[in-house]
């Protein structure tokens, strides 16, 4: 059945994507910027910066912070995040997705700004690792938009660029698979909204856990 499939590999983002997180950290990097006596980012510009790699994340919530201190910004937003990690929960219908697409023969694999301990914590608590043959964090080569981790993962599975599908909820994420030259679907229920999605190119936006999964049996 597989060769029937038009995308062998499909790539999802975490945060945001599978994961209702975005709000939670937003709330602890706003908590973060103001143990430090930092102006509090908006919660707008907060969510620009999910799924960003650390150094650009910080650059943008705390334009006024000196490098040398983003480690102590970097602490207080880790010491909230776990606080709060647990709460974490998936957006409901993901894990049948997953299931659904495994069982019609898609590799499925996670492409996430998070650490490796951070996914792996995730993946832990939601149950549902046995669903992708290959992970790809955030400190594991160039975080987003570059392509390096939608390279990595196409090359450890044998895919082609034309047969890899990357599906996120932010606007890194859409140019993240333009950049590895690959399909994308935006999903506007997480950190960036619709529009500016839109805006990425031509890309396919859906508005659901239930619309994506709709989407993939008909275009998958």
């Amino acid at each position: 059945m597989s060769g029937a499939l038009r995308y062998r590999l499909i790539a999802f983002d975490w945060d945001g994507t599978l994961a209702d997180s975005a709000g939670i950290i937003v709330e602890t990097l706003q908590l973060a910027c103001a143990d430090l006596g930092l102006p509090v980012p908006t919660a707008e510009a907060a969510r620009y910066v999910i799924g960003l790699g650390l150094h650009d994340a910080l650059r943008h919530v705390a334009p006024m912070l000196a490098e040398k201190d983003y480690p102590q910004l970097s602490a207080r937003y880790r010491a909230h995040y776990l606080y709060r990690d647990p709460e974490i929960p998936l957006f409901a219908g993901a894990e049948a997705m997953l299931s659904a697409l495994s069982a019609r023969g898609h590799l499925l694999a996670v492409a996430t700004g998070k650490t490796r301990r951070g996914l792996e914590r995730a993946l832990e608590q939601a149950g549902i690792g046995r669903h992708f043959v290959a992970t790809r964090c955030g400190d594991e080569g160039f975080p987003k938009p570059n392509p390096d981790m939608l390279l990595h993962l196409m090359d450890r599975v044998g895919a082609a660029p034309d047969e890899t599908l990357m599906i996120g909820d932010t606007t890194h994420d859409l140019l993240l698979a333009a950049n590895a030259g690959v399909d994308a679907v935006g999903v506007a229920y997480g950190a960036h909204p619709g529009p500016a999605l839109a805006a990425e190119r031509n890309r396919a936006i859906v508005g659901s856990v239930e619309e994506l999964a709709q989407w993939l049996v008909v275009h998958g």
